[in-house]
């Protein structure tokens, strides 16, 4: 008995009509179907947490492992043959794919997303690998076609092994644009990604597919935190450890240095101070790196935190950018500034690519968070009485204290304690073991807060010492800890007070609690904590 097409189900129409068409012509190791695209949006009610169904494609079909050149969406017969296609199109725009086709097992509806053209397919006539192909290298650049060196890098697969994953979507659209654009020929590229994306992980696969391809042979890649560059070569990069080298101006012999592929350096060690803050001396950065490495040494330089100092037309920073001037220069940032003193898109160039916090979040591959707001019983000023003395005898100011005051010129004890008891609180009632980042004002401030906490948790404190720990740029037993507090299996540090050290991006997956106890004065450092 066969069924009218009428009474089927979406699940019937697709193994009668749809999947055997386009196998016909696509065969099994180019098409994966019910590709799941997002993780599905994670919604918090109260003390209730539910995730949305994820997106998921019914045919994703591909030019190699790492190219999707298509998508296909099917419905049952009840519906037109291009009622999905607005669907298909949605996810082909998320996913940088330029063809969409919807079905109801009656014929192909097509929506070519290079020229913005649409068609009508009979069931038997869908495009072959060929066809699709050709169309693909044909009507992109706006119908300059491809370079061979394009072709060349979208046939290089990415980088995998059992102990690693394949790029998300938005990764993938990520790493594709940025080599294809090389291979095109542009010199500056700027990427856009929401802390916690995985920004190292895309610069990983960029690298390792131009290497592997041959299009670039020596790599610089400038971060300003050494957690940042440890963590890089110890995790993502991992796969080239044979030819990484991190830069030691101290210690490196001009000779042999240059043996390596991938370079790694802090933008503070260049001026000869890896623990500083500032930038140190660009004349001074540029004659290090001069005694080790030519103008033209290195060909791709990867400028991890862009929105720093890299973006200031007089940085010291930026004379390491221009003295490699020649090699193509990619910058990363969660937070691209655009001020009357600083542009990223004014060195860069407009984003190739971004993905946002907020996109990160609906695709449920950030978390949500929930803002509580504390304010303490001074939290609208404070002011002394006639001639008070401060705990040294010293008389204090007369002037009324605010926030921007407290722990920077002030230190009010009383108001410390009370930050450290609603944190305290707050862990009692939800967990006392949650890890948990305290952001201070200052290093003495975060030292002041540790102790806080540490009496108010003495009967943790007693079971491990380490429960709660100042990791700053200047604690050497701190940053000791640190692999300690990020990593998913280690139960103790449970609270890190800090300063600057965790705000730009430190892995710390297991982090559920982040208080600001200092003045925050500018959106890119809240937007990059958060």
């Amino acid at each position: 008995m066969i069924l009218d097409k009428k009474q089927m189900t979406e699940e019937d129409i697709k193994l009668q009509y749809i999947t055997p068409a386009i196998q016909s012509k696509w065969g099994l190791d180019r098409m994966t179907m019910e590709t799941k695209i997002t993780d599905g949006r994670v919604n918090l009610r109260g003390n209730f947490v539910f995730r949305e169904k994820p997106k998921k494609a019914d045919y994703v079909l591909y030019l190699s492992p790492n190219k999707p050149i298509a998508i296909v969406e099917a419905k049952d017969n009840n519906h037109t043959v291009s009622y999905g296609l607005q669907q298909a199109i949605t996810y082909a725009r998320m996913q940088d794919i330029p063809f969409a086709y919807s079905s109801n097992g009656d014929a192909f509806q097509e929506h070519d997303l290079l020229t913005g053209l649409e068609r009508t397919l009979p069931i038997d006539a869908f495009p072959t690998v060929e066809e699709l192909s050709a169309r693909w290298e044909s009507e992109s650049n706006g119908g300059k076609g491809i370079s061979a060196d394009e072709k060349k890098i979208v046939a290089q697969p990415y980088y995998s092994s059992q102990g690693t994953y394949d790029p998300r979507y938005y990764q993938r659209n990520a790493i594709n644009r940025v080599v294809e654009a090389i291979a095109r020929g542009q010199k500056r590229l700027l990427l856009v990604m929401a802390t916690g994306t995985g920004k190292t992980y895309t610069a990983f696969q960029i690298v390792y597919r131009l290497l592997k391809c041959g299009l670039r042979k020596k790599v610089l890649y400038l971060a300003d935190r050494n957690i940042l560059v440890d963590q890089s070569i110890q995790q993502d990069f991992s796969p080239l450890e044979k030819t990484i080298h991190k830069i030691n101006f101290a210690k490196d012999d001009p000779v042999t240095v240059t043996s390596h592929e991938v370079y790694f350096s802090l933008y503070q060690q260049l001026a000869g101070n890896e623990d500083a803050e500032d930038e140190g001396n660009g004349e001074e950065a540029v004659a290090r790196f001069a005694q080790l490495f030519s103008r033209d040494f290195f060909d791709l330089v990867i400028v991890d935190e862009c929105h720093r100092g890299s973006a200031k037309k007089d940085s010291n920073w930026r004379r390491i950018l221009d003295y490699f001037s020649s090699a193509t220069q990619i910058g990363m940032t969660a937070t691209p500034k655009e001020t009357k003193y600083v542009s990223n898109i004014d060195y860069f160039g407009e984003p190739i690519y971004t993905y946002s916090l907020r996109e990160g979040i609906d695709d449920g591959f950030l978390a949500p968070f929930k803002v509580i707001n504390v304010k303490t019983d001074i939290s609208d000023g404070w002011r002394p009485f006639k001639g008070q003395l401060d705990k040294f005898g010293n008389e204090i100011e007369d002037r009324i204290y605010t926030n921007s005051d407290f722990d920077y010129n002030i230190v009010l004890e009383d108001r410390t304690h009370q930050v450290a008891k609603e944190i305290t609180n707050y862990l009692k009632r939800t967990g006392r073991m949650q890890k948990t980042i305290v952001f201070c004002a200052t290093e003495e401030h975060a030292e002041r807060m540790r102790i806080e906490l540490n009496n108010l948790n003495a009967d943790m404190v007693r079971e491990n010492p380490d429960y709660v720990v100042r990791i700053t740029g200047s604690d050497t037993y701190g940053k000791s800890k640190l692999d300690y507090f990020i990593s998913v299996s280690a139960p103790y540090p449970v609270i890190a007070t800090t300063s600057k050290l965790l705000s730009t991006g430190a892995d710390c997956k297991m982090t559920k609690l982040i208080v600001l106890d200092e003045m925050i004065g500018s959106m890119t450092e809240f937007k990059q904590i958060i």
